[in-house]
């Protein structure tokens, strides 16, 4: 006795082209409905690129900052000295000149600059304070930012402070309440 092999027929085998084939020709709507979302989202990126704005230049002030000098020089003075200085400057616009702000580079230098607006044909001064208390080489700037067209100006602070001699005083007895050790 021999075994017999059959042969089933009609049985279906896995084939992910036949299994895809197969579900969009059940759906013949879902080629049309894929075409549609794809075409939605591109347009959805081509319409936020365009969206981007590109930036404006702001109209050029007319407010002219125009300083007597960049640069504020104390010269040579003895320590403690008078720290205040000034730079002077007209406003050689048509409209009026607003400062917004002035900084040193550094603490030791403090300006104060005018709040109200200077008028065209106007002129006004910076005031820059030096701690003289400091010896040495100055060398530092004040930054003024302003409505002008520039919108910054820097003005260099230089000079130098010469130490003063000390006074000599009642002298001091290096004696303490604590023995010295021996």
């Amino acid at each position: 006795m021999g075994l017999k092999v059959r042969r089933i027929k009609n049985v279906p085998t896995f084939d992910i082209d036949n299994l895809i084939k197969s579900h969009f020709n059940y759906c013949p709507d879902m080629k049309q409905l894929l075409g549609i979302c794809a075409i939605f989202l591109m347009a959805s990126f081509q319409l936020v690129a365009q969206d981007a704005v590109a930036p404006v230049a702001a109209p050029a002030s007319k407010a002219v900052l125009t300083l007597e000098s960049d640069v504020v020089d104390y010269g040579t003075i003895d320590q403690g000295g008078e720290p205040l200085r000034v730079a002077k400057f007209k406003n050689t616009g048509t409209e009026p000149l607003i400062i917004s702000g002035a900084k040193g580079s550094c603490g030791c230098t403090v300006p104060n600059w005018p709040k109200e607006p200077i008028m065209p044909g106007e002129s006004s001064v910076i005031e820059i304070r030096y701690d003289t208390k400091r010896v040495g080489a100055i060398n530092k700037t004040v930054t003024v930012t302003s409505n002008d067209a520039a919108g910054k100006h820097v003005i260099r602070v230089i000079g130098t402070i010469n130490a003063v001699a000390q006074e000599e005083g009642v002298p001091t007895n290096n004696e303490t309440i604590f023995k010295k050790p021996n």
